[in-house]
């Protein structure tokens, strides 16, 4: 094995990984910020913002993975040289996502009835379930700035979404502690105030976003004038027929996540916080992982455009190689660090005993989370590379039986052995079986890829 060989590429993984990291970082900061503020007015507050943001990011992780079909179409076309085609995807991709994002508001809102059936604390439920209301409003808003970042991104632009994204968490920050503790004639709202914050900066960062596209000289063609044939229906039904399976495959995913916060909220609030302020952190590391992902995506696209099938294997191994290094990285913070992280959603100023055993779970978690850090960096890059070759509707299947039919009882029937630990027992052992299963998948089609070129 010429080791030198992937590591070559690192410098060209990280150029595009970076900025998409940042981006994706900026979603989580949304929610981080609304955490910590919240996190503020107690474990009850904060237990009410997890079991908000998680259950409308169920959702919204259909809207993801669905909008992630935008991205190898772009790249493809870029290898092919295609600029019309790259042009007509971006008006077709902002019309489905947008229609898409006003049904998934219509969705959450049918799904909160369910939560007063999902054994929840009733404290929790009074302040989440008006703060979810809010906030399902700002999901088209996300949808329509996935199908431009997605875009963005597919041509390897990937530091125009950064830009914008960090634009909107100044401004969220700004909003949140406006809405949350008040000021001046605006009264405070405590909780209900975050939710008003996060759709407010959701709405403006369009209108950020749209500017720098139409600035930047690379996108600029593409936004300021439009395609002579705006409705193209086979574009329409290749993002539908790519974006379906890849959205199921990310509700696959994220769903086990947010099921963990549900199984929790079985067990009571101080659990309920707990697992959010694990969860938090094991996500910001993820979206880390994520970039990489994206990266996969494109170079794997563009060399898929290009017919260069050796190149785009080498290619998406040194990303799994690089990503999973980093992975090892954060297993020794979480490992080190564990006692310290869950204090940055805590307030030490008034530490009671509900305070101290949060801490202290939640210590318990992050050593659970460092273990899996390698599992969860090689599946999902390998999703990315599986997407760029356009292979979603049997990695699909790979990541149901890995999440839900592996990790999912392991998770139910191990909260009651061990508690919260129980539930994290399953998130480990579904997402070491699917970044196994996905490998397979990504190894056998690149053989058969490659021995095709080479007959």
């Amino acid at each position: 094995m010429n080791w030198r060989s992937y590591t070559s590429e690192f410098g060209t993984n990280f150029k595009l990984a970076w900025p998409v990291m940042v981006g994706y970082l900026g979603h989580m900061l949304v929610g981080l910020a609304d955490n910590i503020m919240v996190g503020k007015l107690g474990p009850t507050a904060l237990a009410a913002v997890s079991l908000g943001n998680s259950t409308v990011f169920f959702i919204m992780s259909f809207g993801f993975g669905f909008s992630s079909a935008i991205t190898p179409l772009v790249s493809q076309a870029l290898g092919q040289k295609n600029k019309e085609r790259i042009h007509r995807i971006f008006y077709n991709g902002i019309l489905i996502n947008a229609i898409l994002g006003l049904l998934m508001i219509v969705l959450v809102w049918l799904l909160i009835p369910f939560l007063h059936r999902a054994h929840q604390p009733p404290e929790v439920l009074k302040l989440a379930v008006p703060y979810i209301k809010v906030i399902a409003i700002s999901v088209v808003f996300v949808m329509i700035f996935q199908a431009m970042k997605q875009f963005s991104d597919g041509l390897g632009h990937t530091k125009l979404s950064m830009r914008a994204m960090i634009y909107t968490n100044i401004l969220n920050i700004i909003l949140n502690y406006v809405f949350i503790y008040g000021f001046w004639v605006i009264p405070a709202m405590g909780v209900l105030g975050a939710g008003w914050g996060t759709l407010i900066s959701r709405f403006l960062v369009l209108f950020v976003f749209y500017f720098l596209l139409q600035k930047f000289p690379a996108t600029s063609d593409y936004v300021k004038q439009l395609p002579e044939k705006i409705l193209d229906l086979s574009i329409v039904k290749k993002i539908v027929s790519l974006g379906i399976p890849s959205g199921y495959q990310s509700v696959f995913e994220m769903g086990i996540f947010t099921a963990s916060v549900w199984l929790a909220g079985t067990l009571g609030k101080i659990p309920q916080a707990a697992n959010q302020i694990a969860l938090q952190l094991a996500s910001m590391t993820f979206m880390v992982f994520l970039g990489f992902s994206v990266a996969a995506t494109i170079r794997t696209g563009y060399r898929l455009g290009q017919k260069d099938y050796a190149g785009l294997r080498r290619v998406a191994f040194s990303i799994f190689l690089q990503s999973m290094l980093i992975g090892m990285i954060f297993s020794m913070i979480y490992l080190v660090f564990r006692e310290e992280l869950p204090w940055i959603y805590l307030s030490r100023k008034n530490i009671t005993p509900e305070v101290l055993e949060t801490a202290r779970l939640a210590s318990g978690l992050l050593v659970i989370a460092a273990l899996f850090q390698i599992s969860d960096s090689l599946q999902v890059t390998i999703q990315g590379a599986l997407r760029g070759l356009q292979d979603v509707k049997i990695p699909a299947l790979l990541t149901f039986t890995a999440y839900w039919i592996i990790g999912f009882p392991i998770a139910y029937f191990g909260r009651l052995q061990w508690g919260v630990q129980g539930i994290w027992y399953g998130l480990i052992a579904g997402l070491t079986m699917a970044a196994l299963f996905l490998f397979i998948r990504f190894y056998y089609l690149t053989n058969k890829m490659i021995h095709h070129e080479n007959a």
